[in-house]
């Protein structure tokens, strides 16, 4: 396994971060992006959506077992306490799951973790 230097890129939205990671990437930059790791850890079937299921309800399920993210938000913008608890069921998971694919990032000297 060859070491790798892992960079944070931030910003907030509209502020080009997905325009300079296309470019790192071009240049052979390994990209790790929290949005997209986001989805996939509250995808159909998985742990953390289970436990958003368990919080929330079957209410933000759609009829296919996936997240509703309209209902959800309903619900987390009219509560900001619910927000905080979505938080702290989704962010140790995005953590996780962005370092285990940026430490996977074999051939890789730059290693981008996008996020906001």
């Amino acid at each position: 396994m060859s070491s790798s230097l892992t960079i944070a890129l931030t910003g907030g939205i509209a502020s080009g971060k997905t325009f300079v990671s296309d470019l790192l990437a071009e240049h052979g930059a390994a990209i790790v992006d929290t949005d997209v790791v986001a989805r996939e850890v509250v995808a159909k079937a998985t742990p953390g959506l289970a436990a958003i299921v368990e919080h929330f309800g079957a209410a933000i399920l759609n009829r296919d077992g996936s997240l509703d993210r309209a209902a959800l938000r309903d619900i987390v913008f009219r509560e900001p306490d619910e927000r905080r608890v979505l938080e702290s069921i989704t962010h140790p998971l995005i953590r996780e799951r962005s370092v285990a694919l940026a430490s996977q990032a074999d051939g890789h000297y730059l290693v981008f973790v996008v996020t906001l």
